[in-house]
């Protein structure tokens, strides 16, 4: 059986993903509070860098939830039809984001 090429570029997307935001999980760990062992300015660094991370984090969720409604899509067979219009999405924005769920019209 051949696999769907879009299917395999958001199933890569995918995996890099969560590959990421497991290579990541240590940043959104809660930062200790003992100033002894931390100075405050380190502190308020680790809060920063902690800050950022569970931002990070957030829009891959965000994207991977865009990933398994286009996978959805896939499997449906509405993938590459814009959700708004009914068109069909062109090749190029899929190219560019496979898991986009409008025309360039309707984005």
């Amino acid at each position: 059986m051949h696999e769907n090429p879009a299917r395999a570029r958001l199933e890569a997307l995918r995996d890099e993903l969560i590959s990421v935001s497991e290579a990541a999980r240590e940043d959104r760990k809660p930062v200790e509070l003992d100033q002894q062992s931390v100075g405050r300015l380190s502190r308020q660094d680790s809060l920063q860098v902690q800050a950022m991370a569970k931002a990070a984090d957030a829009r891959r969720a965000q994207e991977l939830r865009r990933i398994d409604v286009a996978l959805q899509r896939l499997d449906e067979g509405e993938y590459g039809w814009c959700v708004e219009c009914g068109e069909a999405i062109s090749e190029k924005r899929l190219e560019i984001d496979p898991a986009a769920p409008r025309c360039s019209a309707c984005a």
